[in-house]
Formats: C-alpha cells, structure tokens, sequence
C-alpha cells in the first residue's frame, strides 16, 4: 500500500511538471517566441522550458489531441495549420484570451453562446429536474451575495456553476459539452479585467429570471431572458473595443 502511494505521489507531480510545460508552451506557439515555428523538436522543449524527455513527450500528446500539431516517425514534430487546431478546447480558449486575439476570440465565443445558450434555457424548462432547477436557484443566490460583496472571483465561481446548470439541464449532451468553454469565457472576462468592479444587479436579476421562468416551464420567456443577457454583455464587449472605449471594467451585464 506504502509502494501506490509513492507511485501516485510521483504520478502526480510528474502530472504538473507537463501542465505547467503546456501552459508556457501553448502561449509561445500562438503569439510568442514559438509563434513562427512550423516544426518542434524534443531537444528544444526540454532545454527552454527544463523538463525532462517524458515530460516533453506528454506536453506533444496533449497538443495533438488539441489538433495544434503533428508527430511522426521519421517527420518529428509539426505544428499544424491553425484552421486544424481544435477551437472549442478550454485550454486553447484560456491561451488566445490571455494575449492579442482577445478581442476576436471573445466576439466569436459570443456569437457562439448566443446561439447555443438561449436554445439551451428553453429546452431546460421542458427537462430540468428539481434538483437542476434547485442548483440554478442556488447559483444565482450565491451570484448575489457575491456581487453585493463585490468579491469577483467567488462571484465567477457561482456564475459558472449557473451556466453549467444550465446546459446540463438543456437535456442535450452537445449543449453540456460546452460548459468547459463557456467557463473559459466567464474566467477569461474576470481574470483580464473586463467585468466591472462590481456586477450590476441588473445580470443577477436576468439570471434569476431565467431560473425561475425553467423551473416553471415557461421556456420562452427564459430564452428570452436568457438573450437578453447574452445581448447586453455583447453590446457591452463591443462598447469597449470601439476607438476610445475602456477595456477594463466593461460589461454592464456580466453573462
């Protein structure tokens, strides 16, 4: 028993050594140092970034289970065309909002959930189950007494708890399947300063509406309500990136 525990402890750390690699990797390859490189070798991750041959190896596993490159016997390593890369990967998301291509990136992930999540609260009133229902309340209630608080990370916490809820509840596995991307967007607004100082309760309420209009089945007024939030942090990311509009601390209406 003594032996696993040595085994899952090395386990673990090695686990960390290849994410903190990725992290550093995957910024360079999209718009740093790495950005104009079209092939990887083994030897140049393990001498930049300090790491030994495996963990080298993992970090190349994970980018091509992401589409970002290719590796072959006798080829090596090639980064792949970006129309190829998986766009709906989390980490690829928390990469491209983290340097210059934020502002298109949080457009097209817009367009995205405005499409996606309205759908998604109408179907949640047909399929929502009590205890779903019950976890849209308690997400939006704890939105509110973070909010009031203005403690901005435990009110993400609670934010993304919702929008989880909420795809969940839709009954469709596709629409759940994008709650990691719609967290990524939600984090990505709150960790580069593009959510004011302190929500509005103008989005609580929004969100309240939608919770409650699921839990009485009313599916076109949550879509609805659900549009008019996704429409209001839109117009609010569009404000900001107009000539002379400020960036920090947009969005009136957090989504």
């Amino acid at each position: 028993m003594q032996d696993d525990g040595v085994t899952d402890d090395g386990s673990r750390r090695a686990q960390g050594v290849h994410e903190d690699v990725l992290e550093r990797l995957g910024p360079d390859l999209l718009w740093g140092e790495l950005s104009s490189e079209r092939d990887l070798r083994l030897e140049l991750i393990e001498v930049r970034y300090r790491v030994s041959r495996g963990a080298a190896r993992e970090v190349i596993r994970v980018l091509e289970a992401m589409g970002v490159v290719s590796s072959r016997r006798r080829v090596g390593i090639t980064v792949r065309p970006r129309e190829e890369w998986n766009v709906l990967d989390p980490r690829l998301i928390r990469w491209r909002l983290a340097g210059p291509e934020r502002a298109d990136q949080l457009r097209s992930l817009s367009q995205l959930r405005g499409g996606v999540e309205p759908v998604a609260a109408a179907l949640a009133a047909q399929h929502a189950t009590p205890a779903q229902c019950g976890e849209l309340t308690a997400a939006v209630i704890g939105m509110s007494v973070t909010g009031q608080a203005g403690d901005l990370e435990a009110y993400l916490e609670h934010d993304i708890r919702f929008h989880r809820a909420l795809l969940e509840a839709s009954g469709n596995e596709l629409f759940a399947g994008l709650t990691g991307v719609v967290s990524e967007v939600l984090a990505g607004r709150t960790h580069h300063d593009l959510m004011p100082t302190r929500p509005e309760p103008t989005a609580i309420r929004l969100h309240g509406d939608v919770a409650e209009s699921v839990a009485a089945g009313d599916g076109p007024r949550a879509e609805a309500a659900m549009r008019a939030i996704l429409a209001e942090a839109m117009d609010a990311l569009e404000q900001a990136q107009a000539p002379g509009g400020n960036e920090a601390g947009a969005g009136s209406v957090p989504a």
